[in-house]
């Protein structure tokens, strides 16, 4: 299946079926999220995977009670970190000295860019900056999911406060930003399977600038 058709393929499931996707296509998934770009590399967030039934059904009830996030295989969890701070630049200056086999005195200019650029933000822009780095990574793995023939779901719809009370977030220093249920869809009970793609039509999402 190109990837076209994947994407054409794909759409939000809100019914699945419970039934397990394996874990090599579960690790391909996350390495796509895992590889997606983010500002400055700093990738501030992390995902949670949840199996456990018996959590997720927990879950569920801070989730607007949407029934996928019980019946699919495994809940991802995207969490941005709470606080993003000149250690995490130091880590990852000496990540990329060694991925490259680099003396880090070459990284020395970059790494004082980053120290500045992340220091410039206020505590709210550096919170809205990491949750939108979590968007790209997701939209990654919706991309990844299809090309697998993976339903998945994401999900905005609830309550991040009571979420990360639930798992105990705040002490990892983390913060919900968004869900995505991954399984098979319910051909029986999902309403909206097998209907027609709606997007609007490539002439109005298109523009294509010409400067003048």
């Amino acid at each position: 299946m190109s990837l076209m058709e994947a994407l054409h393929w794909r759409y939000a499931a809100k019914r699945m079926n419970g039934k397990k996707i394996s874990r090599g296509t579960l690790d391909t998934i996350l390495e796509a999220a895992r590889l997606a770009p983010s500002s400055y590399g700093l990738q501030p967030y992390s995902v949670l995977v949840v199996e456990d039934e018996t959590l997720r059904e927990r879950i569920r009830h801070a989730a607007c009670d949407q029934p996928q996030v019980s019946e699919c295989s495994h809940l991802l969890i995207f969490a941005a970190w709470t606080e993003v701070e000149g250690r995490h630049v130091d880590e990852l200056i000496a990540l990329t000295a060694a991925a490259r086999d680099l003396d880090p005195k070459e990284l020395e200019g970059y790494r004082q860019s980053l120290h500045a650029a992340i220091a410039g933000f206020t505590p709210e822009e550096k919170q809205q900056w990491a949750a939108r780095q979590a968007y790209i990574a997701l939209g990654t793995a919706l991309t990844a999911a299809a090309a697998e023939r993976i339903d998945a779901s994401p999900m905005e719809g609830f309550d991040p406060p009571a979420l990360d009370d639930l798992l105990g977030l705040e002490e990892r220093g983390l913060r919900s930003v968004l869900l995505l249920a991954l399984g098979y869809r319910d051909m029986a009970e999902d309403r909206l399977a097998g209907l027609a793609k709606v997007r609007w039509p490539r002439e109005r999402f298109v523009v294509e600038w010409s400067g003048a």
